[in-house]
């Protein structure tokens, strides 16, 4: 499973400064993978200097993975993160072969024509990123640019991928046959299901163009066409296929796990963000991943109309994107008998069992460990945790859920030692410890007596050791990245990122991306906490107390006097970062 690469598709460009290397992928790469990915967290370049890359206690490599293939951001994959959300569809994996290959090919065609007249509506994103350096987060790395796909819909607004406008500086639109780019404002952008929403304030780039209209989810075996710009050209592209598989995949921008199309249409770098038509001319979903493997072909994912108008509906709705909620558990299947017998259940009872609920989650209030989940808002859940979806079809329950918005009500059924009990639970946005994405923010940071202290995060990870973080990172920190729960919302992994070597920490230079448990006996809840414990300390002593035993002491006074020359020998403009003021 976790050879199986999902791959975004955002078409990359040449850096700023003409210099491929700065992206951290050379020219050869982006020939020999076609599905390439620019992010500069990739890489590990800091101002166009190479960065060494930390020392790690994780778990080993796994072999057989080629060397060229391009690792993007698959924080947990749906087989590493255990039944957590892990959701089912059955075996649907249609076949087509002989008169019906044929038969597909010929509707694929009467869709691409179809499709002809909206394409005016797909434009070309062109966007300049200039992301964050996790690992020196007073300053950001080299900005770079790149090209991808959107299209227009009602409102005057745009739609593309959340990944194609991410840590943007500025973003233009070019209209199929232009020579113009307009000036486009971001609106709203969805991490976890990799939507954003644009709109241009220029009258001149409405004119003439009639927006999307958005169809109906398609059944398996329906032609689509996605539409785009790709890498291999400047000019707009039309491949087609038909829809292979419609289940709950994990996206790769954040690891959320939300409703998917799978079609054998091709989809590249820079087809990301671009509409996937029917066969009547309407947008079906959002071209947005692709999955790469020795043993796979042409297999490309698409963003269907359920979640898109869920983003469009939560933004129209709140003013804001709010996010997909989730109910706060992790769950066990219950399809051993002795299981059902142990825990009361009757014959024609089925369900899941709660292992964990999440401390933050409204629902902690009345889940219990050991219940038994036998309904969703009124629909029965299997003993491996689907629902029916459509004829012949069942999906993850993790669906019932992601209908919901932020805040909602939602009936839940289960039993309790023999008795079943119905509550009403209120569903809300997940608090990770470890969150996969930090939304546009520039990371925190605490610098005193030349320690760098950092709250951890999935880019933060990824900054420090690659790519392969999941297993290149300290085995505790990947535990608590898998399976620890935060138990308030503000809480926050606080390390010591590292040491910027001066007189005042001799013999601890060496000390990496460990864990701060306490500071002068009192336990540390986040980075600011730490930071205002700190700054308030009267005491003769600072004395941190990390993980695996270990303690840091510094005499007060001269720590903090020594960090304003340390800041400046290192031309770091101050020692916290603007939100730990506030």
């Amino acid at each position: 499973m976790a050879d199986l690469k999902r791959k975004r598709g955002r078409k990359p460009k040449t850096v700023v400064d003409n210099s491929a290397d700065a992206a951290g992928i050379s020219s050869k790469e982006a020939l020999d993978d076609g599905v390439l990915c620019v992010t500069p967290v990739e890489t590990a370049t800091t101002n166009g200097d190479p960065q060494t890359h930390r020392r790690g206690r994780g778990r080993p490599k796994k072999g057989g993975k080629h060397e060229e293939e391009v690792d993007w951001d698959i924080a947990a994959s749906p087989e590493r993160r255990g039944h957590r959300f892990a959701d089912h569809n059955g075996d649907i994996t249609t076949v087509l072969s002989g008169d019906l290959r044929h038969g597909a090919e010929l509707a694929a065609v009467a869709a691409a024509a179809k499709a002809a007249p909206s394409m005016d509506a797909v434009v070309k994103v062109f966007c300049v990123h200039t992301e964050p350096n996790f690992s020196l987060p007073w300053q950001r790395k080299r900005q770079y640019s790149s090209s991808s796909s959107g299209f227009i819909i009602g409102g005057r607004r745009v739609l593309t991928n959340a990944h194609s406008v991410e840590h943007h500086t500025q973003v233009k639109l070019k209209k199929r046959g232009s020579d113009t780019k307009y000036l486009a404002t971001v609106l709203s952008i969805g991490t976890e299901c990799d939507i954003a929403m644009l709109t241009v304030n220029d009258d001149e780039f409405w004119e003439g163009v009639s927006p999307l209209e958005f169809g109906d989810l398609p059944a398996l075996q329906d032609a689509v066409t996605v539409v785009g710009y790709p890498i291999g050209g400047d000019t707009i592209s039309v491949t087609s296929g038909v829809v292979s598989r419609i289940e709950i995949l994990s996206y790769v921008h954040v690891s959320t796990e939300l409703l998917g199309l799978q079609i054998d249409a091709a989809i590249n770098s820079g087809n990301s963000g671009g509409p996937a038509f029917n066969d009547k001319g309407k947008c079906v979903g959002i071209a947005f991943q692709s999955l790469k493997h020795e043993d796979a072909e042409n297999i490309g994912y698409v963003i269907p109309t359920p979640v898109i108008m869920h983003f469009i509906q939560d933004y129209e709705k709140n003013g804001a994107y709010t996010g997909f909620p989730i109910i706060g558990i992790e769950w066990q299947k219950m399809e051993n008998p002795d299981l059902r017998l142990s825990v009361g259940m009757a014959h024609n009872q089925k369900g899941v069992r709660i292992r964990r609920v999440e401390p933050t989650a409204p629902e902690s209030n009345v889940l219990k460990p050991s219940d038994v989940i036998l309904s969703f808002d009124g629909v029965d859940i299997a003993n491996d945790g689907t629902v029916p979806f459509r004829h012949g079809e069942r999906i993850g329950f993790s669906y019932l859920v992601s209908q919901k918005y932020t805040g909602d009500d939602a009936q839940v059924k289960v039993l309790r030692k023999s008795k079943i009990l119905e509550f009403k639970i209120k569903l809300n946005a997940h608090k990770r410890l470890i969150p996969a994405h930090i939304k546009g923010k520039p990371p925190s940071y605490y610098i005193v007596g030349g320690f760098v202290f950092s709250a951890v995060s999935v880019p933060y990870l990824r900054s420090e050791y690659g790519k392969d973080y999941e297993f290149d990172a300290p085995v505790k920190l990947l535990d608590k990245l898998l399976h620890a729960m935060a138990q308030s919302i503000d809480e926050q992994l606080v390390v010591v990122s590292q040491v910027l070597v001066a007189d005042i920490n001799i013999g601890y230079e060496e000390l990496v991306n460990t864990q701060v448990i306490a500071f002068n006996g009192k336990p540390v809840k986040n980075l600011k906490s730490l930071a205002n414990m700190v700054e308030a300390c009267k005491e003769e002593y600072l004395k941190f107390d990390l993980d695996y035993n270990q303690i840091v002491v510094l005499q007060t006074k001269n720590a903090k006097a020594a960090t304003s020359d340390i800041l400046a020998m290192h031309c770091i403009p101050s020692a916290m970062s603007d939100d730990l003021r506030t």
